[in-house]
């Protein structure tokens, strides 16, 4: 390691399989933690490039549990985190409008790291119990629409860096992998990035795969859709600037997105949305990333429509009963 950390302190980059060598045997246990700390925080002073991006992606879905579903036909809707906006729970929420609309999901997902509430302190708090048992998850999936999968039980070979993860409390480029390396490998995906670079390095990943897929930045900082202002929306065909006016959906402001300072905080956004209870902006924020994704995923010709299916599944309660039959499935 002593050798890598010398050529990136050099601003050297490292080749595809170098990085893919060096993150199976970080994740071995090879490494010590002021070392693992070192070489992450590399990745903070400058952008991973494609070729390590790539790398690190074949090595976490070399070392991951690989999971094969029944259903041909899944979706995820992912983002990689490290906003630093404090936003509810809003791609987790959206996942439960899509599987609502019919579109199979397999969601990727775990604990928050520079967040208050990721996806599986929600899920956690909510009663889902996280298992890497393929019947149960395609169960879930078969009954609910919807399924999720604990990110720790599907890459075990993380234990050894997610306590200096934990420690660091700063996004890494884990954050970037997140969205890549579900290990059901979803064929299509929604994924919010936290800066234009990165929207470009994922552009260039996606298009040498067969995933059907879509890319969001708001410019304003957000991986998501926030409807704050202007946003970034990538996709195989090419590439739009959008506003909420183009979703016909209103501008909101960044305080109507705030999920609180704990996980009750954001369960309770949460559920207000899928029982049709939640603010006019809180609603609008996951209809807007929602309907993005039954657009990626072919539902819709075109955003208003794909938008209006959205609306249709939180309004006819078809949203919350994806999660509640999700919910009865794990607990019976």
């Amino acid at each position: 390691m002593k050798t890598i950390l010398n050529q990136l302190f050099d601003y050297e980059t490292l080749s595809r399989d170098t990085a893919r060598e060096v993150l199976m045997r970080l994740t071995a246990g090879e490494y010590n933690n002021s070392q693992v700390a070192a070489f992450l925080t590399v990745f903070l002073m400058r952008t991973v490039t494609v070729d390590e991006l790539a790398g690190f992606r074949d090595a976490m879905l070399d070392l991951c549990i690989k999971v094969q579903l029944d259903a041909d036909d899944t979706m995820d809707l992912c983002g990689t985190g490290g906003d630093g906006k404090d936003t509810f729970n809003i791609s987790t929420t959206s996942s439960f409008v899509v599987a609502g609309a019919g579109q199979k999901v397999a969601k990727h997902g775990n604990y928050g790291v520079s967040s208050v509430c990721g996806s599986s302190n929600l899920l956690d708090y909510l009663g889902y119990t996280f298992s890497n048992d393929i019947s149960k998850l395609n169960r879930e999936i078969e009954k609910s629409g919807i399924t999720f999968l604990h990110a720790p039980l599907f890459h075990p070979a993380m234990k050894h860096v997610a306590p200096i993860r934990k420690e660091l409390g700063v996004k890494t480029f884990f954050n970037m992998l997140g969205p890549l390396v579900n290990p059901s490998r979803p064929n299509k995906q929604l994924t919010g990035v936290f800066n234009l670079e990165l929207a470009r390095l994922y552009a260039y990943l996606f298009q040498k795969s067969n995933v059907q897929y879509g890319i969001l930045h708001s410019l304003d900082g957000y991986d998501e859709i926030s409807l704050t202002g202007d946003f970034k929306f990538i996709h195989r065909h090419g590439e739009a600037l959008l506003k909420a006016e183009n979703l016909r959906l209103p501008a909101l402001q960044q305080e109507d997105l705030f999920g609180g300072t704990t996980v009750a905080d954001n369960a309770k956004i949460f559920m207000n949305i899928l029982n049709n209870e939640a603010t006019i902006a809180q609603n609008s924020a996951v209809i807007a990333n929602a309907g993005m994704a039954l657009f990626v995923a072919g539902k819709a010709d075109n955003y208003p429509d794909a938008m209006e299916l959205a609306k249709e599944s939180v309004e006819s309660g078809k949203a919350l009963n994806a999660f509640k039959q999700l919910i009865s499935g794990t607990t019976s």
